[in-house]
């Protein structure tokens, strides 16, 4: 199964078009809005005040309720744009962003509203894909899930099993600790107020995989697998497996998961220090990562850069609406990018 996401920040609709989903899913619109939801912008001051109702609009590859096994194709409009905010500055590469390389890659000729195509606002269409796949996932008994873990320094409890993350998706603000959440949530506020952003990272885990997917080699291992998805998620700096760069400060006896056979037979290890892999294949513990997401790089706070048009140094100073932290509205992105993983590593 393969999606393609296409649109731009600032254009009339953005969408994803999904080929290899398999015929007579029933398919949960209900369910795929609600994650929809759960990332929109415009909801609290902690996010951009752009408001969009992200409803999806299926175009085909569903009939009478179920796919049809034809590629699946949705749009969603974009109804809250104001591109003036970006007319005045559209030479001025903004630090962080992608506006440089994208002037080298095409020639000048992108969209520079809002990002355009590399704006998080193409995470709505991609969570819709996320949508279907997990709805595919559920039939074989593989949840997904996740939460924030950290938000600058300020860290959430560590995952534990797959009830207390249901628990985080019906909350605005994702987190175990509601106590570490409202630390969180005034870190960002402080750096709003400060005409600033911070970063965090999100943990997700991939319950119910059976042993055995995967291989040792490029293309079908594992960790590259969900990298490469995860990676394409905008703000993605970073991926940590299991106990991930703190095995750099274990020594062997604390990094390896001792094993055991349960009452039913099968194989379980005692911790997961390795996120559910080994060797580049599934082990059957959760397959748990780790995403480090960098600050919103759109700030109100002065800065240089260079007019692209002039070629000469410049100063920019950002207006329009922006997030101060991303993170908490990434949750339900992650999520997404990660199902679709688990389908490929399932070969659906």
């Amino acid at each position: 199964m393969k999606y393609t996401i296409f649109g731009e920040s600032h254009g009339p609709a953005i969408g994803v078009v999904l080929e290899g989903v398999p015929a007579g899913l029933a398919l949960d619109l209900d369910a795929i809005r609600f994650d929809l939801a759960r990332r929109a912008p415009g909801k609290n001051a902690l996010s951009t005040a752009r408001k969009e109702a992200d409803e999806p609009r299926v175009l085909s590859g569903v009939f009478e309720g179920r796919t049809t096994g034809a590629p699946l194709c949705a749009v969603i409009e974009n109804t809250d744009t104001r591109s003036k905010d970006y007319s005045r500055t559209k030479d001025l590469a903004r630090p962080g962003h992608a506006d440089y390389p994208a002037h080298v890659r095409y020639g000048g000729f992108q969209d520079y509203r809002g990002g355009g195509h590399f704006s998080g606002r193409l995470t709505a269409p991609l969570v819709f894909a996320g949508g279907v796949a997990k709805q595919i996932l559920a039939q074989k008994g593989v949840r997904v899930g996740a939460h924030i873990s950290t938000i600058y320094g300020i860290n959430d409890d560590a995952l534990e099993d797959w009830e207390s993350l249901c628990a985080c998706a019906a909350k605005d603000f994702p987190v175990l600790s509601d106590e570490k959440g409202a630390e969180m949530r005034e870190a960002i506020s402080e750096a709003k107020n400060q005409q600033d952003s911070v970063g965090g990272a999100i943990e997700c885990g991939v319950f119910g995989l059976p042993p055995g997917l995967g291989s040792p080699d490029f293309g079908g291992n594992a960790e590259g697998i969900f990298s490469q998805y995860l990676f394409a998620v905008p703000a993605v700096k970073a991926v940590a497996f299991g106990a991930g760069a703190a095995f750099a400060l274990m020594r062997g006896s604390e990094a390896n998961d001792p094993l055991y056979v349960d009452t039913d037979g099968s194989v379980r290890a005692e911790q997961n220090c390795a996120g559910g892999v080994n060797g580049g294949i599934t082990n059957g513990m959760p397959l748990v990562f780790e995403v480090a997401m960098r600050p919103t790089p759109s700030i109100a706070r002065q800065q240089f850069t260079v007019d692209l048009a002039k070629h000469e140094n410049a100063v920019l100073e950002l207006q329009g609406r922006h997030d101060p932290c991303v993170v908490h509205r990434a949750v339900p992105v992650i999520e997404a990018a990660a199902a679709l993983a688990a389908c490929e590593l399932l070969g659906i």
